[in-house]
Order: C-alpha cells, then structure tokens, then sequence
C-alpha cells in the first residue's frame, strides 16, 4: 500500500507517540520536506534532536519527543497565502495569537508563520502545532 501523505503520517505518528507519552518516534518514509519541518518544530521547542537514518529503501527520521505537542496536523488543501493573508489563516488554525506556529513552503524555504511575517513573503500552508 502506498502513502498519499508523508507529512500527514508523520504528524500523525508524532502527535500519537505524544499521547501516549513516549520519549522517542521513528517515523518514515523520510523525505526533504519531512526534515524541513521538523526542523522548523525543533527550532521552536516542540521536538528534541532528531536524526536521519538510512535503511535502504525510504529512509526514517528518529525523533526525540519532550511532551510539548497539544496538537499538529497538515493543512488540506495546501492554501497559497500572501504576507497580509498569514494572519487570517492562522487565526482559523491556531488557539490563540501566542499559541503555536503555523508551517509554510516559501520561496526563502521551509518556515513557521512568524519568521514568514517578518520577511513579508507568501507562500503555501502546510502544517501547524500548538
């Protein structure tokens, strides 16, 4: 069987593997986009370390959880949003205005909603965590 969504099933393992409090996930297959956006939840404290391990086929990603993560998951369908547009869709996403990060593919890369705010650049929404 094939996977339609590697990041939905990889947020989906993660935010389960938080539920039942474990320390660490494996999640795979691994991709460029995958590493991208846990690095963008690394910077903002919502996983630990997390390496590359190459298996010969797909690749995985092993990630340390610290019990940060309330709730993540992709946003379907990936809406393409101007810089002024960011706000209004991170309020249909998020709690509260402090309350976590929206993930989005931008010319400049991979990063959350603030840093994307601050470069005064659009893009497309791929995830959020709270």
């Amino acid at each position: 069987m094939t996977l339609q969504d590697p990041l939905a099933d990889c947020l989906a393992t993660i935010y389960n593997c938080e539920m039942r409090h474990k320390k660490e996930c494996i999640v795979y297959p691994a991709s460029k986009l995958i590493g991208r956006v846990l690095q963008v939840m690394q910077k903002y404290g919502y996983i630990g370390e997390f390496e590359y391990i190459d298996d010969g086929r797909g690749g995985k990603f092993r990630i340390q959880l610290l019990g940060r993560i309330n709730k993540c998951g992709v946003i379907k369908p990936r809406f393409p949003v101007s810089a002024r547009e960011i706000e209004e869709f991170t309020k249909r996403y998020l709690p509260s205005k402090d309350m976590g990060i929206v993930i989005m593919t931008t010319p400049s890369g991979v990063m959350s909603h603030k840093e994307a705010i601050e470069k005064k650049t659009g893009g497309r929404l791929l995830a959020y965590v709270y």
